[in-house]
């Protein structure tokens, strides 16, 4: 049950009362029905009526200090079954007109049940019931006429008084329904519960509704991938090839989708819902070869053939940090336990660490290459992989390099033996491997710990690769592996055994990223070299 506490009156007994104008020391005026009208903290209520400070009234005891008696506490609920406990509170109104007659015929109130107006305690009687925020209907006239009237009448020495700072005690859960509904598209007028009037609210944190399709898997444990059959969405709106694609990290955000294209531009879509482009932002002067999510959903970090780095605000469209490479970036990694340092590569021999509290690189990782092509954080992030260009008729080493990321050496370097370059790496969610997409037309299965044994026993192949650099990626519960195609298809293979459980004739031209929803049960989304996103279900 919510409960009100009230202060004794700490101010001297010389000071003036606001509410006692045109009344001297502790005197009172009677109005004209005859009922007394309180003229400060020192009355008691009875069940009866209100009287003066220090009169007895039949049935009541008085106190042995009248002038410290405490306000009776105040009924939070209504009579009728249902009805929610908590409510806000407003100000005393200080209007000098206003009487409490006994002859009004009775009327519902909140903090009665079936008693007149005039025998109101006095603690209900200076507080006014307000509708709760998770009401549809909103207040009247009446109501907002009298909160801005005492909005306005309130003084700056009542507000500092301790009975103007009472406030009822609101459940976790009712605030996070408040919260709910106003980010739903509420009522905006209401003000959030536990905030008196007159007083500014507190600044609301402006996220992205949940969506309800994703909101029933939130919770859930496992989430087992099936095939998908039909395109649910179909984006367009990039006038470039689309390089990469991926769903929000956050869960309760994964409705929204970013996508990097070669036309200087990167969008955030609504895919799960609507379909919609969200926003595009162009914050680069030449192709977005990479762009990613941060670990807070809220920024997005883009590098490109302009040689900058950009971290852009989600919301705002400001870049909170902005970097100069000395190459062209092609891939993109934030550090899996620090979201403030990320790995940067493209073409050069060499692998850079960036702090975007300094906004400096921190650490080199130089090797005799001429390109990365992508990087694979393991361990936690204690080490990493990239994979490179360096691919010759008589050796394959440096094709991918194993790094340690504190001290920036290499591991090993003969972890693949064949002469193909692999353009994009992925870590299978639950056991200790990792996958290599190589142009070959073959994903190959890699143990992620040291020495980094290749399987020579299970090899997904059927797609083409034919230099695009297609990705390649697991499902959430890792059964399943899909991969794009070069000839536009997109193909699904069983983690155990190395079949092909479903090929998609998905796009036109060479599908080059594909990824699964990381909530959502079988939801698939695709990108291609023609420019267009589809989502599959």
């Amino acid at each position: 049950m919510a409960s009100l506490v009230a202060y004794d009156d700490s101010d001297s007994e010389s000071e003036a009362d606001p509410a006692r104008s045109g009344d001297t020391a502790g005197q009172m005026s009677d109005d004209a029905s005859g009922v007394s009208r309180p003229s400060g903290m020192g009355f008691a209520s009875s069940p009866v009526g209100m009287t003066r400070e220090g009169t007895q009234h039949s049935g009541d005891a008085p106190d042995e200090y009248p002038g410290k008696r405490r306000l009776p506490l105040a009924r939070l609920w209504r009579s009728d079954p249902g009805s929610c406990p908590s409510q806000r509170l407003q100000w005393p109104s200080k209007e000098p007109d206003t009487t409490f007659s006994t002859s009004e015929p009775p009327r519902s109130s909140l903090w009665m049940t079936r008693a007149p107006v005039g025998h109101v305690p006095l603690a209900a009687a200076c507080l006014k019931p307000l509708k709760p925020a998770w009401d549809a209907l909103r207040p009247s006239s009446d109501d907002q006429s009298k909160s801005e009237s005492t909005a306005a009448n309130s003084s700056s020495s009542q507000r500092k008084r301790g009975e103007d700072c009472v406030l009822p005690y609101i459940p976790k859960r009712l605030r996070q329904l408040q919260a709910l509904s106003l980010e739903a598209g509420g009522d905006k007028d209401v003000e959030p519960l536990g905030s008196p009037a007159g007083c500014a609210p507190a600044p609301r944190c402006v996220a992205p509704t949940v969506s309800e399709f994703i909101q029933p898997y939130l919770n859930s444990q496992f989430r087992e991938t099936t095939v998908p059959k039909k395109v649910l969405f179909h984006l367009r709106g990039h006038r470039g090839p689309v390089n990469s694609i991926q769903w929000c990290p956050v869960f309760c955000k994964s409705h929204m989708l970013l996508s990097a294209s070669m036309d200087k531009t990167f969008k955030v879509w609504n895919a799960v819902d609507s379909g919609h482009c969200l926003q595009t932002y162009s914050v680069h002067t030449e192709a977005v070869r990479a762009a990613r999510w941060s670990p807070c959903g809220r920024r997005i970090l883009s590098g490109g053939f302009d040689f900058a780095l950009h971290l852009t605000d989600l919301e705002t469209g400001t870049q909170v940090f902005s970097g100069h490479s000395d190459f062209r970036v092609t891939t993109l990694k934030f550090h899996p336990k620090d979201p403030n340092v990320f790995l940067c590569g493209g073409f050069s021999s060499e692998i850079k660490a960036w702090d975007m509290r300094t906004g400096k690189v921190v650490k080199g990782y130089k090797a005799t290459i001429q390109q990365t092509l992508d990087i694979l954080f393991l361990q936690e992030g204690s080490e990493f992989l990239s994979s490179t260009d360096a691919s010759t008729r008589d050796s394959a080493d440096r094709t991918i390099i194993a790094w340690d990321f504190r001290t920036a050496a290499k591991i090993s370097n003969q972890i693949f033996h064949e002469r193909y370059t692999c353009p994009s790496l992925a870590l299978h969610p639950r056991e200790p491997v990792f996958l290599a997409q190589t142009n070959g037309n073959y994903l190959a299965l890699f143990s992620s710990v040291w020495p980094y044994r290749m399987s020579r026993r299970r090899r997904y192949e059927g797609h083409k690769v034919e230099g695009y650099a297609v990705g390649c990626e697991c499902s959430p519960c890792g059964d399943l592996l899909v991969t794009g195609s070069a000839d536009g298809r997109v193909l699904m293979f069983s983690f155990r055994t190395a079949r092909r459980a479903c090929t998609l004739q998905g796009h036109t031209q060479a599908c080059l990223g594909t990824t699964y929803h990381p909530v959502l049960p079988s939801v698939l989304g695709t990108c291609s070299w023609g420019g267009d996103i589809k989502i599959w279900h």
